[in-house]
């Protein structure tokens, strides 16, 4: 191997996000000379100097590493085929140097892909790729701030595929640059409007993830459906089945009913497209339904409504909600032009069905929960001593190899959690100066900072919660993390609660607010907490699945029986924050804060004072978890009941 083949070879093996989920690659790029935790590997390899690759070619073992590697990606990318499922999502969590995510749908989206490259899918990803991201927070006078990078899509491996497709808006139609990001054997292609073709205005509808006014996000969702559809199809992909992730790429439809319809017959060609699309729920609110006033939409449905001969209000119908009658309902649009729809939870499933039964659409809904790519989200060393004492298929939720955790003797299970402790302690100490008690049991808490995750809770009882806080026999240490989007006024208020709450005195620098939230935050997180405290507003929390990860790495949940936690929780695996029946908000809160500390206290006893039995309730998670939180589970779920029936469907 000369300079020229070391080069390519590393270009090769940075460009393709496997190295996301396999952490022998992930070891050796950021082992190369200017490699950073705040810099992507394509662009570490893209500064390698001769010099320095002609030091690299003298390592003999850094070169037979690079070539493991390089085998290791061939026999993923063996055999490709021609995608058939369209996954459609506005965000993508492929790493945290990937910035093209802001929280748990986006990071859902990422570990979809990456299961369904291990599972060998014939799937493709299709999102639409920010300039700015989300945001980066920072904590300033005492609350959130947010600043946005800029983002060259080169510079994270993506490659112009050479396609530029059109989408029509009001009064012009805008061009949309196609990208594609390797995720393993995955496509993903995302679309840019920052072309020169277009106008100022319409080179920033790709500028910020969630950004702007609804005439903004309006626009972004137009050129994710309709645009994503032309890419697919300029690339020869005529994918049969179609999956939104969420309402936001909705407007797919429009592009499909389009290549269908014939003589003005919407019916009959929304009947042609119908058994390829499916639609995944990820609200149980109807806040969280993304819509938009009728007097905006109209315009974006006329030139369709033109093409077609039909009525511009039988194309607005088909977004209508009974209860609104002044907005156009995404979610109701999927509902009414899918095939098969879902929650990601039993109970959130059942909570679907009642909040689109009003539509007269809502009794279709079924249910399959959420899961979290284990190699992505279990520590290196974890996987480690899983690969040894389970086998490797334990990242496949193989429930013969999670059987095999009492293998996992006690000195090496608390050697896991320490090590997974001393993790988190260091990137405690990094991003705040705080020091982690080794001795300290660890208590997580991160999310998206909505009113009803109720991150406050614990302050309501300021007494106890220094009682715990002071307590030097029985030491706890919580971690709290997260952010509120920009313009969420209530969300950021209550960030700058929890700070203010943990610089003060009374937190005794044993309850910590750790700024920065991303991917790369989250994993050391919930790897790093011994209990994932969870305690939103139920039957609020569709799913979520920082609880999930968190289980994997060895850590127990305690939280509301909401969303996954509500069909997975045995009495034995982790603890239940007992539910009020309070209609009264406040009444409620206050009951349920008594209940987290009094969950609280048994589990500081029982970790303390019993740590064997704490051990033996760590593997009984595993035991009766591990099989069930993981991607691959989730992604086989899709295949047999929502992927396989609508190929079928399809080709018949």
């Amino acid at each position: 191997m000369d300079s020229p083949a070391l080069h390519e070879a590393l270009h090769r093996l940075a460009a393709n996000h496997r190295w996301t989920w396999a952490p022998s690659c992930r070891q050796l790029l950021f082992s190369l000379p200017g490699a950073a935790p705040t810099r992507h590997p394509v662009s570490v390899v893209s500064d390698l100097t001769s010099e320095q690759l002609d030091d690299l070619l003298g390592d003999g073992a850094f070169v037979e590493s690079v070539s493991v590697e390089i085998s290791d990606l061939d026999a993923v990318l063996a055999d490709p085929v021609t995608p058939e499922i369209a996954y459609c999502s506005p965000e993508f969590g492929i790493d945290a140097l990937v910035p093209q995510y802001a929280g748990g749908l986006g990071v859902l989206a990422g570990d979809h892909l990456k299961a369904a490259s291990d599972r060998r899918l014939p799937l493709a990803g299709v999102g639409l790729f920010y300039r700015h991201g989300y945001f980066d927070q920072v904590i300033a006078d005492g609350g959130q701030a947010e600043h946005y990078p800029t983002v060259d899509p080169v510079q994270l491996g993506a490659i112009d595929t050479g396609v530029v497709v059109s989408v029509p808006l009001p009064g012009r139609d805008v061009d949309a640059r196609v990208w594609r990001i390797d995720v393993g054997r995955i496509p993903l292609l995302l679309l840019d409007t920052n072309l020169e073709a277009n106008s100022e205005h319409d080179r920033g509808i790709t500028d910020r993830l969630y950004g702007g006014d609804r005439h903004h996000r309006l626009d972004q969702e137009m050129v994710l459906g309709v645009g994503g559809a032309r890419a697919l199809a300029s690339l020869g992909w005529l994918t049969p089945v179609h999956h939104l992730n969420e309402g936001h790429a909705g407007f797919i439809a429009l592009e499909l009913i389009d290549r269908v319809i014939e003589g003005g017959d919407l019916d009959a060609a929304i009947e042609q497209i119908r058994p390829g699309l499916v639609f995944t729920t990820h609200t149980p609110v109807p806040a969280g339904i993304d819509c938009f006033h009728r007097d905006l939409m109209i315009p974006y449905l006329e030139p369709w409504a033109e093409r077609w001969a039909a009525p511009v209000e039988k194309l607005s119908a088909l977004g209508h909600d009974p209860g609104d009658d002044s907005h156009f309902n995404m979610a109701a649009l999927a509902l009414r032009l899918a095939s098969h729809a879902n929650g990601v939870s039993k109970l959130h499933g059942e909570v679907s069905r009642g909040l689109f039964a009003g539509m007269g659409i809502g009794d279709q809904v079924t249910s399959i929960t959420n899961g979290v790519h284990a190699r992505t989200w279990v520590l290196p060393q974890i996987q480690s001593v899983f690969d040894d004492a389970l086998g490797p298929e334990w990242a496949d939720g193989d429930p013969a190899a999670w059987d095999r955790v009492s293998k996992i003797e006690d000195d090496r299970l608390a050697a896991i959690r320490y090590g997974a402790s001393a993790r988190l302690g260091e990137l405690i100490s990094a991003r705040t100066g705080r020091a982690l008690d080794p001795d300290a049991l660890v208590i997580g808490f991160a999310r998206r900072f909505a009113p009803y995750k109720r991150a406050t809770l614990l302050l309501r009882d300021p007494d106890r919660l220094r009682h715990l806080l002071d307590d030097t026999t029985r030491p706890v240490h919580f971690v709290f993390a997260g952010k509120a989007h920009p313009q969420d006024d209530m969300g950021k208020a209550l960030i700058a609660e929890v700070v203010g709450f943990s610089w003060s005195p009374a937190a005794n620098e044993r309850f910590t607010f750790l700024p920065g939230y991303d991917m790369e935050s989250a994993g050391v997180l919930v790897a790093g907490a011994d209990i994932w405290l969870n305690n939103p507003i139920r039957p609020r929390e569709a799913s979520g699945t920082s609880g999930e990860k968190a289980a994997l790495n060895g850590g127990l949940n305690c939280s509301i029986l909401d969303g996954w936690w509500a069909e997975m929780y045995d009495g034995a695996n982790g603890w239940a924050i007992s539910s009020s029946d309070e209609d009264d908000q406040e009444l409620r809160d206050e009951a349920e804060a008594t209940s987290v500390f009094d969950t609280l206290g048994s589990i500081l006893e029982m970790y303390h004072g019993d740590r064997p039995s704490f051990h033996g309730r760590i593997r009984h998670a595993w035991r009766t978890l591990g099989p069930r939180v993981t991607a691959a589970r989730m992604v086989r779920d899709y295949t047999t009941e929502v992927y396989d029936p609508a190929l079928a469907r399809t080709r018949s």
